[in-house]
């Protein structure tokens, strides 16, 4: 088992800078690094929140060493903003975010979000027994519709060629575990000495983000955190891919102010129609330093990205 290692948490912690008497949500709990650090840091309230019944084993030890300054909530931190007040929070002054698998996540085998061990191949992060599991998606989706998905979420280029392997492998037998379809993958994509990743590392992200429609949690959480925070609160977002950093770097653009113009690259400020509900810091995003990505390999992709909240409304979807 991992060490749980709570990533960029000197920077997070630097950005949402806790302060006595404020409250903060940790829409990841996961094992309660950043919730802890946070209720170290200040005499403050922290909101955390977690979809995966595996948190709650860590919600018992902060209640006992932190009491009514720790709430807890089960479900997705998509649903921030109806969880938030209906636990009798209206406005809150952070709201932090480390979107991604947990390292308890991946090393549990019977979760099947890893092909290092032989498990189902589940991929629910709620786990509950309930919505489509990898393996449902692995066989029953048409080739086209599982290359696309493959392509979309997993930014794999070979995924036509992924998807036949698959396709062609559950028409002998379904597809059940993590080891057969990482076989099914590499019977199209053999390793090579020279990849710096598994070949199947992109088809199991892709298969991941969708059974968990993590993407689409991401989206709705920045917006309910827009919703939540005072002025002068401070979002705070640590993503691991560019999927999850693109959604994350448009909405604050967009919020902020900025647009993107041809290049991706070269943000511009223009004039709108509306007043930013969000001041950026800095613009670019802030990576975990040298001595952290040795300590922690899981770092070495995080991007983390700041903002703070305006006086300004809450803008509506399409101005």
């Amino acid at each position: 088992m991992s060490e749980h290692f709570p990533v960029m948490l000197d920077e997070v912690l630097s950005a949402l800078s806790p302060r006595d008497g404020e409250v903060y949500v940790d829409g990841t709990f996961g094992a309660g690094g950043y919730t802890s650090a946070f209720l170290e840091a200040a005499d403050c309230t922290v909101i955390a929140i977690d979809r995966d019944p595996q948190a709650l084993k860590y919600v018992e030890i902060l209640r006992e060493k932190f009491g009514e300054r720790f709430v807890f909530i089960q479900g997705e931190f998509g649903n921030a903003l109806e969880l938030v007040r209906g636990a009798g929070f209206e406005y809150i002054d952070g709201f932090v975010l480390d979107v991604g698998v947990s390292s308890m996540q991946f090393d549990q085998a019977q979760r099947g979000f890893s092909f290092r061990f032989d498990g189902p191949l589940d991929m629910r992060m709620d786990n509950k027994g309930e919505g489509h599991t990898a393996a449902d998606l692995v066989n029953k989706l048409p080739e086209e519709e599982l290359a696309n998905l493959i392509y979309q979420y997993g930014e794999e280029h070979r995924s036509r060629r992924i998807a036949k392997a698959i396709v062609k492998a559950r028409s002998v037998a379904d597809i059940e575990t993590t080891f057969q379809l990482r076989d099914a993958v590499h019977s199209a994509v053999p390793p090579s000495p020279k990849d710096k990743i598994d070949p199947a590392t992109k088809t199991f992200q892709a298969l991941r983000i969708a059974v968990n429609d993590e993407l689409g949690q991401l989206e709705s959480g920045l917006s309910a955190a827009e919703s939540l925070l005072f002025e002068g609160g401070r979002l705070v977002v640590v993503s691991f891919h560019s999927l999850e950093d693109g959604i994350v770097k448009a909405f604050l653009y967009n919020r902020g102010g900025y647009h993107t113009n041809a290049s991706r690259h070269v943000p511009q400020v223009v004039e709108t129609h509306f007043m930013p509900s969000f001041t950026l810091p800095s613009r670019k995003a802030i990576q975990p330093n040298h001595a952290e990505i040795q300590q922690n390999s899981r770092s070495r992709s995080a991007k983390m990205r700041v903002a703070v909240r305006t006086q300004h409304p809450v803008q509506q979807e399409g101005v």
